[in-house]
């Protein structure tokens, strides 16, 4: 028997009320992504992509439709229930890294644990383990301002992998990357997809960054617009172009 989808959305909806009128944001989406999948999110502004990423990261719940997240209905749970499915589930890496200045790599990427209370030994290791598997264990000590915008970026995604969560949801993560960074930061984000077997689905309004994905939803006025999949582009091989034209 093959394994149940990690995400299944059914007929969701979301409706926002912007005064008499009601904002119909998400117009009856389905969509299922299986376990290890790469997808990338693409569509306009205002297409509905945002929302669509806010119920998928348990942010925010649909109107009407059902969203199961490895098999449990998570659409209609309270705040406080979708809060603890996003500790356990989800990891979450945003365009601005969102790191806290003062503290180390080691500190920040600690800060999913502490919030769950795990011990201060277990913590660390966790901690210094997903600093490796993203390359950067020899900047455990230093503080955001003291690392490229590239080496943010790859603590921020140690600290969203540091639970070991099945779903990884990144939201424009190379928006404020420059080109060689961004396929430096796409291969790592496919080794940590092949390697480690995480979903990830990814939003990106730039098409070479979508191409490294195996599948590209598009979304527009609030509907799937097209679901393609296809073979993704190596970002590894891109990096190593991208060098040789440079030298």
């Amino acid at each position: 028997m093959s394994e149940a989808p990690i995400i299944r959305l059914s007929g969701v909806e979301k409706h926002y009320h912007s005064g008499p009128e009601v904002v119909r944001a998400l117009r009856g989406v389905d969509l299922n992504v299986e376990r290890g999948e790469f997808v990338a999110l693409v569509g306009p502004s205002g297409s509905g992509k945002s929302t669509l990423m806010n119920i998928l990261g348990c942010l925010d719940r649909p109107s009407v439709g059902r969203y199961e997240l490895a098999e449990v209905d998570v659409g209609n749970q309270s705040a406080d229930s979708r809060a603890l499915v996003r500790n356990r589930l989800i990891g979450f890496v945003f365009q601005g890294f969102n790191l806290l200045s003062r503290t180390t790599a080691l500190e920040n990427v600690e800060l999913p644990l502490l919030y769950r209370g795990s011990p201060s030994t277990e913590r660390r290791r966790a901690a210094l383990q997903a600093l490796a598997d993203v390359g950067l264990l020899e900047r455990a000590g230093h503080t955001p301002n003291q690392l490229s915008g590239g080496q943010q970026q790859r603590v921020a995604i140690a600290r969203a992998l540091v639970t070991r969560p099945p779903l990884l949801l990144a939201d424009e993560p190379t928006g404020n990357l420059d080109t060689a960074t961004s396929y430096e930061l796409m291969a790592l984000l496919q080794d940590l997809v092949r390697e480690q077997g995480i979903t990830l689905i990814l939003v990106t309004h730039e098409p070479d960054i979508a191409a490294c994905a195996g599948r590209v939803v598009s979304v527009r006025d609030g509907l799937i617009e097209s679901d393609e999949r296809h073979v993704a582009n190596d970002a590894h091989a891109l990096l190593r172009s991208l060098r040789n034209v440079g030298t």
